[in-house]
């Protein structure tokens, strides 16, 4: 059984299914948020973008929020 060790953690290949082991990886990553802080340090991020920004994803949270109270409440 192949691991794959960082800092951050690491993540085993079980029957040589690397495919599975890369899906796994990306989804732990994206959780720390490293991808979204990858991002922001790729150039400057004016205070109105950034506010633009955040605005925009509380909007998406929100509507999945919404969405799922929906399914599960029906109100």
């Amino acid at each position: 059984m192949n691991h794959f060790k960082s800092d951050r953690g690491s993540v085993q290949v079980r029957n040589n299914n690397v495919e599975k082991a890369i899906r796994v990886l990306k989804k732990k990553l994206t959780e720390e948020g490293l991808f979204n802080e990858l991002r922001e340090r790729e150039g400057y991020v004016s205070k109105g973008e950034k506010k633009r920004h955040e605005r925009a994803a509380a909007k998406r949270r929100n509507k999945r929020d919404l969405e799922k109270r929906m399914i599960e409440k029906g109100y």
